[in-house]
């Protein structure tokens, strides 16, 4: 039990700090851009055209919203981070952190100043009036997809690791393997990022919001569709990084509409 305790007490407190770039990053992946392109310069010191970072993301937030804005979303996101913990249920926490507490449609509201979901319970009774039983497990597949992949990711390549480029007889074995497992889980998260894209898409996508219907999103009758879309696009890693953004491709920036096209 204590046990229990102090992993939700700290599953708590790393989720409120990360909550704010977790909420930037969702806004990103929408195709949600209220700052025009600046001229900056890169890593190799060229000038080029960048698309604003997290802090004046975070700045223009906190400019409209006050800094209470950029923890919107927070309490649906911690009750299925503590439930899942508890229950040791990862479906059950994918499923809610997906849609079930409607976590990302309270982030996206901000694009339109929306406030359809302004509850946890007023927000499940909308989702089940408007979408069935479904609705609370949108963009969930490819979720457990990416999952699955991450998790086949890392146990290989820690096997590799620990099989050949570590020894037995080397000193503080237990920290160098602590060390390649974490190095391992990024370099899978980074592989398997498309999947948490598209799922959390899928999970706004036509649900009524702005955000969720175009321009600013297409509708996608399948998580296939959006793969497929994104691919297209060359918008598999749209999110992905909050520093030195680069411009998309191929598109221009519309002013009125806060988003490329």
């Amino acid at each position: 039990m204590a046990d229990t305790c102090g992993q939700v007490l700290l599953g708590t407190g790393l989720t409120v700090l990360s909550h704010p770039l977790m909420y930037i990053k969702v806004l990103v992946q929408v195709g949600h851009e209220p700052l025009p392109p600046t001229l900056g310069r890169n890593i190799f010191g060229r000038q080029v055209y960048q698309l604003p970072g997290l802090f004046a993301y975070a700045k223009y937030i906190t400019k409209i919203d006050g800094k209470a804005g950029l923890f919107k979303g927070l309490a649906p996101r911690l009750c299925a981070g503590s439930i899942g913990t508890i229950v040791h249920s990862r479906v059950l926490q994918v499923g809610m952190c997906c849609k079930f507490f409607c976590v990302l449609l309270c982030m996206v509201q901000f694009i339109g100043r929306e406030t359809k979901y302004s509850g946890v319970f007023s927000s499940i009774g909308t989702i089940y009036k408007e979408e069935g039983i479904l609705g609370f497990f949108a963009g969930l597949i490819p979720r457990l997809l990416g999952d699955i992949l991450s998790l086949w990711i890392c146990n290989m390549l820690a096997h590799l690791i620990n099989t050949y480029a570590i020894d037995d007889t080397m000193n503080h074995m237990g920290e160098i393997k602590n060390c390649s497992l974490a190095v391992t889980g990024f370099f899978a998260s980074m592989l398997t990022y498309p999947f948490v894209l598209v799922s959390n898409l899928m999970a706004v996508n036509n649900c009524g919001l702005a955000g969720g219907l175009p321009p600013y999103a297409s509708v996608y009758p399948t998580w296939v569709d959006c793969w497929r879309h994104l691919s297209r696009e060359g918008n598999m890693s749209r999110g992905n990084s909050l520093f030195f953004r680069k411009l998309p491709a191929g598109k221009t920036y519309a002013v009125d509409q806060q988003r490329f096209f």
